[in-house]
């Protein structure tokens, strides 16, 4: 059964927060909230918990993983970003969005999309998934703890007991910040391409096309 860890969604415990990096670094796997939906996540260095959230999620190999970091700054390790991209992204950082990025030799092969070779990567406004970040010194897997259709920007509404009781014998820890799950995914931006584009609405989707990203078109 799962340990489940209280913190404050605003200045979160600086010991429990190293209670739950400790464990990361020994490749567990939790269930945590963001600022878009709870997540399923673990440390991005660690193989071995990276396979069990593809089995958790139902992923095969060929299907990338989403990780969290901390600022655009750090983004720049894991992602080639180029100017275009840089000046697009600095006005949605921090927020609720994904961005699409060609990956650079840190991103795992097992994260990473195999024949694009690119790699998902957000920057969370959110205190709580900060503060892991910032304690784990690591990026953190973050795919989607909620059932919803892939195209489909609101997941099945869920209350916290339900999730909670869902995944406490399947996760090793569960983060606790007082809050409802969140209803919207993030909206994904793809940048590895010359022109950004919008490929799925969610959070904050509108405001991504104030600062010249295009919506995708299938036709066009």
């Amino acid at each position: 059964m799962a340990t489940i860890y209280s913190l404050h969604p605003q200045t979160p415990q600086a010991r429990t927060i190293e209670q739950i990096r400790a464990a990361l670094r020994s490749g567990a796997v939790m269930l945590y909230p963001t600022d878009t939906v709870y997540a399923i996540g673990c440390d991005l260095t660690s193989k071995q918990a990276i396979d069990r959230v593809r089995k958790i999620k139902q992923l095969s190999n060929d299907k990338p993983l989403t990780f969290l970091c901390p600022s655009l700054s750090d983004i720049s390790q894991y992602a080639i970003v180029t100017d275009r991209a840089y000046r697009t992204m600095r006005h949605l950082i921090p927020g609720p969005y994904t961005f699409l990025l060609p990956a650079t030799k840190l991103v795992p092969k097992l994260v990473m999309n195999p024949k694009r070779k690119t790699t998902g990567i957000r920057v969370p406004d959110h205190p709580v998934s900060q503060a892991l970040l910032t304690a784990l010194g690591n990026p953190i897997i973050s795919t989607s703890a909620h059932p919803y259709v892939e195209d489909e920007p609101e997941p099945d509404r869920i209350s916290q007991a339900e999730l909670f009781d869902r995944f406490e014998n399947i996760v090793d820890l569960i983060v606790d910040d007082g809050s409802e799950p969140g209803t919207q995914v993030s909206t994904i931006l793809d940048f590895s391409t010359d022109t950004p584009n919008l490929v799925r609405r969610g959070l904050g989707w509108e405001t991504a096309l104030q600062w010249g990203v295009e919506e995708f078109s299938e036709t066009a």
